[in-house]
């Protein structure tokens, strides 16, 4: 156990594992209400430390031989049966990360991930296009809504995505575990669902954020405006967009009428390479319906080596600026940034769950994982700014140092052979049911 003066310093910057432990203790209490009995609670705290481990694998048969169990038995009851409430653990993850980034210019950032899938039984898989493998696949999809500040960034909400094929097949639903009645949903409908559930929760939010699904919905769109909920959407060349003055017009159209001395060149923000700059420009639309002090435009977006346009349906106080515009689009990012760390860092994609409340329970255990990163990183910033030639800490430097120095793995050479032969013995198990049921099927 790490005790308060424990305290790395490496080429004069100070690192904390007490401080990282104390707030990982932190963030669990505040979820450990949300847990019936004391045996899911302790199976909640483990398995967090395994999704903040370094596992070639995250699943429960690794988590568990990680924490020192003999089976994977209680991690795998957490997920499938325990009595606790992950959606209350949601919205624990949710005030937690807007205790320590809240900020009433904050992004709310909606984007959809895939991970793919073999078979068909995992709840919401079916062939369909997911940018994760960039073409249609067998996957399974779900929609996020992360919180961006300059400060930091972190998912705060998740929907899986049950496509039409789903809701059609009731027997299948209810294998998986789908509650009844379930009627089927669009992604825009389900990211109306996560904003409306973070605004009347008082999450403090300046604007929101899309891609093209979301950007492309009208609804959405008008929703947004009676919330008076400032966005800058993404949509398609092919958006029908008023003008002042004219019918509907397609995007790109309304694009081409902007004069070259009405392209202004501005970062949208800082990426992995240096700031990324392109050529901006804006185009005012109708308002005759939008709320009183309100405008619409089209932002559009150029490459300055390409040529390459990108079009974006916004709305806003009239006095809005360009560059906030920008900034706000270029924020759109971060939620990309949020993937990769989540997948990679505290096994977001990593679920073996076949039914629909063991996904959304691995889900919100990783979302909590991520959360403690970025809030752990936050507080590095702010406490111990890193000296001239070195970065600051981030998300990947502390899960790296914590899974080291915190919360190494059961090292006892028996624990690790009788997992050995655990393993194999449930390998060969699955192997020869495998077989009986291909001989079963043979004519």
């Amino acid at each position: 156990m790490w005790t308060t003066e424990d305290q790395t310093v490496a080429a004069g910057h100070s690192v904390s594992p007490a401080r990282w432990q104390a707030g990982l203790e932190e963030l669990l209490g505040r979820v450990a209400r949300r847990f019936g009995r004391v045996e899911p609670r302790r199976h909640a705290r483990a398995f967090v430390l395994g999704l903040l481990a370094d596992l070639p694998r995250k699943n429960c048969w690794t988590i568990a031989e990680h924490a020192g169990q003999a089976t994977p038995d209680g991690m795998q009851h957490l997920l499938a049966g325990a009595v606790w409430d992950e959606h209350a653990v949601r919205d624990d993850v949710r005030d937690y990360l807007v205790d320590h980034l809240g900020d009433p210019a904050a992004v709310l950032v909606v984007d959809e991930t895939g991970d793919c899938k073999k078979g068909t039984t995992t709840v919401g898989v079916q062939r369909q296009y997911t940018g994760t493998a960039g073409k249609v696949d067998n996957a399974q999809v779900a929609v996020y809504l992360a919180y961006a500040t300059r400060a930091g960034h972190g998912v705060i909400d998740r929907e899986l995505y049950l496509p039409q094929g789903w809701i059609d097949d009731p027997a299948r639903c209810h294998a998986a575990g789908v509650p009844a009645p379930r009627t089927f949903a669009t992604k825009p409908e389900l990211a109306r669902v996560m904003l409306e559930r973070a605004l009347d929760a008082g999450v403090p939010a300046g604007w929101v954020t899309a891609d093209e699904v979301y950007g492309g919905d009208p609804a959405l769109r008008g929703w947004l405006e009676t919330r008076r909920m400032p966005y800058v959407l993404a949509v398609k060349c092919t958006e029908p967009l008023r003008s002042p003055s004219g019918p509907s017009t397609p995007a790109a159209r309304l694009a081409e009428r902007i004069p070259p001395q009405c392209w202004l060149r501005i970062s949208a923000g800082p990426g992995a390479k240096g700031r990324r700059w392109y050529a901006w420009s804006r185009v005012a639309l109708a308002t005759a319906d939008a709320p009183d002090g309100w405008g619409r435009w089209l932002l559009v977006r150029r490459s300055l080596t390409t040529g390459e346009l990108a079009y974006y349906v916004c709305a806003g106080p009239a006095s809005t600026p360009l560059v906030a515009l920008v900034r706000t689009a270029g924020t759109r990012w971060r939620v990309e940034e949020a993937f990769q760390a989540g997948k990679g860092l505290c096994g977001l994609d990593q679920h073996q769950v076949r039914r629909w409340r063991s996904w959304y329970r691995w889900v919100t255990l990783a979302m909590l994982a991520y959360a403690f990163l970025v809030v752990a990183a936050v507080t590095e910033h702010a406490r111990h700014p890193a000296p001239p030639g070195v970065i600051e800490l981030t998300c990947n430097e502390i899960q790296h140092l914590f899974a080291a120095l915190v919360c190494p793995p059961a090292a006892d050479r028996g624990h690790r052979l009788r997992w050995s032969w655990w393993r194999r013995r449930q390998q060969a198990r699955a192997r020869a049911c495998h077989y009986r049921r291909q001989a079963a099927q043979q004519p």
